[in-house]
């Protein structure tokens, strides 16, 4: 009787080793900050046009002298207003397979296909909203440790040199309290940053960090998912690079960043992004999944550099 030789008889593949782990690793994404600081347009929705006005009152001049005399008419200033609007447009995308691959995988395809379509869409409107984040006209540039230049035309005219540093959170904190005079994130008295990894090293490699973060502030970072707060800015890192790139700058030395207040980015939303099965196709064998939604997002007072207008500072670089 011949001997059953294991070597001979299955040199290699799935008869020699065909065990297969039961469990599925998937591949990480990055991490989803920006939604959480978007605000749903009100009253705009299905059956609403493709497009949302939004009507913005602007401020009254204060004047130099308000005293007037006795008989003399009240002095009269004029009222302005303004419009924006923000167009809709169908977000989504899809994957097909077969229904012999999810009848014949040892896992069940279909589950993991969602799952990953989920993720990219959490990812595509991170994307969507920090580009809106990003549309304002306030940028700033750090052009050494201590200051850098702000343009105020929605372009950065100027290559940074240097990284975000705690020194940089001052100035741009004065210059929202003191020269735009944005109110603070949700009616509170601090302002919000969304900074790349980059920038948060940037501001952790500060000799100051270790003393802004002392116990009870870094327990309340952690409390509150923040790095901490410094110079009355709550710092929130953001790892996902198509948001906020780390590699902006004279030889990629600056991390992107965004500073804002209240009521600074609008979604207009018609379509909820939802997971959609299509109707299978050649008799059943032929399936699809897609994630779709029908929306957009805009800075409300993205075109306006003006003192109680603008709400967002925009790290960057030429």
């Amino acid at each position: 009787m011949a001997e059953f030789t294991w070597e001979g008889d299955a040199a290699a593949g799935v008869l020699k080793n065909h065990a297969l782990s039961s469990k599925i690793r998937e591949a990480a994404i990055a991490g989803s900050r920006f939604m959480g600081y978007v605000d749903t347009e009100p009253n705009y929705g299905r059956r609403k046009g493709e497009s949302v006005t939004i009507t913005r009152v602007r401020n009254l001049d204060e004047p130099t002298d308000p005293t007037f005399g006795e008989r003399d008419r009240v002095p009269i200033d004029t009222f302005r207003e303004s419009t924006t609007s923000i167009t809709v447009s169908y977000w989504g995308r899809g994957v097909e397979y077969s229904e012999q691959a999810d009848l014949l995988h040892h896992f069940d395809l279909t589950d993991k296909i969602q799952r990953k379509l989920k993720q990219q869409m959490q990812l595509a409107l991170d994307t969507g909203a920090a580009v809106a984040f990003k549309a304002g006209k306030i940028k700033y540039i750090p052009t050494s440790l201590t200051g850098g230049t702000f343009d105020t035309d929605g372009t950065a005219s100027t290559t940074a040199l240097e990284n975000l540093s705690i020194t940089h959170l001052r100035v741009i904190r004065d210059y929202m309290s003191d020269t735009l005079h944005v109110p603070g994130w949700r009616g509170g008295d601090r302002f919000t940053a969304l900074c790349s990894t980059k920038a948060c090293r940037g501001l952790k490699s500060d000799p100051e960090w270790s003393t802004w973060m002392a116990p009870q502030n870094a327990q309340q970072g952690f409390v509150r998912g923040m790095l901490g707060t410094i110079e009355d800015i709550d710092i929130v890192e953001v790892n996902h690079t198509n948001a906020l790139s780390n590699t902006k700058g004279s030889g990629s030395v600056l991390g992107e960043a965004v500073f804002f207040g209240d009521d600074a980015v609008a979604m207009a939303l018609v379509l909820d992004p939802e997971l959609r099965a299509a109707i299978p196709g050649n008799f059943g064998l032929n399936h699809a999944v897609a994630w779709v939604g029908m929306l957009a997002f805009g800075q409300i007072w993205g075109d306006s550099a003006n003192d109680g207008e603008a709400r967002v500072v925009h790290v960057t670089s030429a």
